[in-house]
């Protein structure tokens, strides 16, 4: 039978796994946070549109990069654009980040004028560029940093 193992065993084997544990927070039931406050106030605080050929591996540089940036983009929606149209009905936000010119042509023709005027639209590189490019992937954060500076005055 298996003997219960202990927190600080847990914890070592991890750090030595190089996983790092995520634990929910817990907050009372009559407080909720100002990102989520921010969500439902706004409908959707980011939208992320990609190009819609993407690999796995780039997918998963993006998923990894929005994690990093904190849960109001790891959870932004996203949308793909086939052959120079959005493949889905694009839902307003306060922010969107785009991947690649003609990505941000077609949100441009999807959009109405005045959520392109209201909204940030903040533009990287193709996601194989942010792949293979140390100054994409520079470029990217560097839009990242600036879409966090965006959503967290929405919130406020």
């Amino acid at each position: 039978m298996r003997q219960p193992v202990s927190a600080s065993h847990r914890a070592r084997v991890l750090r030595a796994l190089d996983v790092t544990p995520w634990v929910r927070r817990a907050l009372p039931a009559d407080h909720a946070t100002m990102a989520e406050v921010a969500d439902v106030a706004a409908g959707v605080a980011c939208v992320v549109v990609l190009p819609e050929a993407c690999s796995t591996r780039e997918l998963d540089l993006l998923g990894r990069a929005l994690s990093a940036c904190g849960a109001s983009l790891a959870r932004a929606a996203r949308v793909t654009v086939k052959g120079g149209q959005l493949a889905a009905d694009v839902p307003e936000a306060n922010a969107y980040l785009v991947f690649g010119e003609a990505q941000a042509h077609a949100l441009g023709r999807s959009l109405p004028a005045a959520a392109v005027h209201r909204a940030q639209i903040v533009l990287a590189d193709e996601p194989a560029l942010v792949l293979t490019s140390a100054a994409a992937k520079r470029r990217l954060w560097s839009a990242l940093r600036s879409l966090r500076r965006v959503l967290a005055a929405a919130g406020s």
